[in-house]
């Protein structure tokens, strides 16, 4: 099924992608970048591509104003420096297009408290901040989270594995809505892709590469100094042998260097293991340092490129919102039409 926005091209209906990525951090980590934004890079060609950086979700826990700022930039500079051409996707931040609040109220009013309780990210986020200090937000952000997505109608959308459970109740909702109402959203579907590189913590690589990671040294930021995260790889945990074979069970640091050297360098995970015939950890340890400063060092340049001129960043914004909420509003009101609301001027 194409979405109602989508764009017809000679070859026909251009399917709708969308995904986002929050402003909670000061860089990427590697798992963000091989995990998901890569991706969304390529699928920017093929696809009607929106791409935001979620600042309404970063406030479900507190943040210093000028941080959020400087990070929702950041992030956005980061999207641009890896490649997400602004010619091709519509790339913007959630606050700018209210129609995301104004969306995720009247999902608000259709979901039940049940439902909601039960989403599992709540409910391990409320037990490590305790009750006195978790928000009605974050209690909320999944329905939030269905508003980003159904108000673009996608037709897919990229998730992990720690995400699905809230594209799950964002498709009941949308199928709910439909029902009681009118057909007005696409239900998506997720977009699993084949072939994404799986990142994990150097120095736990059982774990996966997080920014929650308690040990700075087990996760490799794109923005870090080329050196420091070269030191992080050659500081990986492997084990007490020396084959090197890719065995995710058995040599789990060493299969992690292996899928971060062939993410990075493009040689199959098999060519790899063939090279290292004979050859021992430290070989391959220095060869992907190696290979993570050629791909970060002209990555950090476009970044200080972008950030230098907060001008012309402010403005690809401004415009990736004005053609978000293009779309967006025109969802919205097919959503206020049909609960009842009065149309403006009324």
């Amino acid at each position: 099924m194409s979405s109602p926005d989508s764009i017809d091209t000679p070859q026909g209906p251009r399917r709708r992608v969308l995904s986002g990525i929050q402003p909670t951090a000061d860089s990427f980590h590697l798992g963000n970048y091989l995990g998901a934004v890569r991706n969304w890079v390529e699928l920017q060609d093929e696809f009607d591509a929106f791409y935001f950086v979620p600042d309404l979700h970063a406030i479900t826990v507190p943040q210093d104003p000028k941080e959020l700022r400087r990070r929702t930039r950041v992030a956005a500079a980061q999207l641009l420096a890896v490649g997400i051409d602004p010619e091709k996707s519509t790339l913007f931040v959630q606050s700018q297009v209210p129609e995301h609040a104004q969306l995720a109220w009247v999902l608000n009013c259709i979901t039940g408290f049940g439902e909601a309780a039960r989403m599992t990210q709540f409910k391990d986020k409320s037990a490590k901040q305790g009750r006195d200090h978790t928000s009605v937000g974050l209690f909320t952000y999944p329905i939030l989270q269905a508003a980003d997505i159904l108000l673009y109608r996608p037709n897919l959308v990229p998730v992990g594995e720690d995400q699905r459970q809230h594209l799950e109740l964002t498709r009941d909702l949308a199928q709910r809505f439909n029902t009681r109402f009118k057909k007005t959203f696409v239900v998506p579907d997720a977009h699993i892709i084949k072939g994404t590189a799986k990142i994990f913590d150097l120095q736990d690589p059982t774990a996966k590469m997080s920014k929650s990671s308690s040990n700075p040294a087990g996760i490799v930021n794109i923005l870090d100094d080329p050196k420091v995260s070269a030191k992080k790889i050659r500081s990986a945990v492997t084990d007490n042998e020396r084959d090197i074979v890719f065995d995710t069970e058995n040599k789990a640091g060493v299969s992690n260097l292996l899928v971060i050297q062939s993410a990075l360098s493009g040689t199959s995970i098999d060519d790899l293991v063939t090279g290292y015939a004979g050859k021992g950890y430290g070989d391959l340890k220095s060869d992907t340092a190696d290979v993570l400063t050629e791909f970060v060092v002209p990555l950090r340049e476009r970044m200080d490129g972008f950030m230098a001129d907060v001008a012309e960043l402010d403005r690809i914004l401004s415009a990736g919102a004005d053609r978000a909420r293009e779309v967006a509003s025109r969802t919205l009101a097919q959503v206020y039409d049909r609960v009842g609301f009065l149309p403006p001027g009324a």
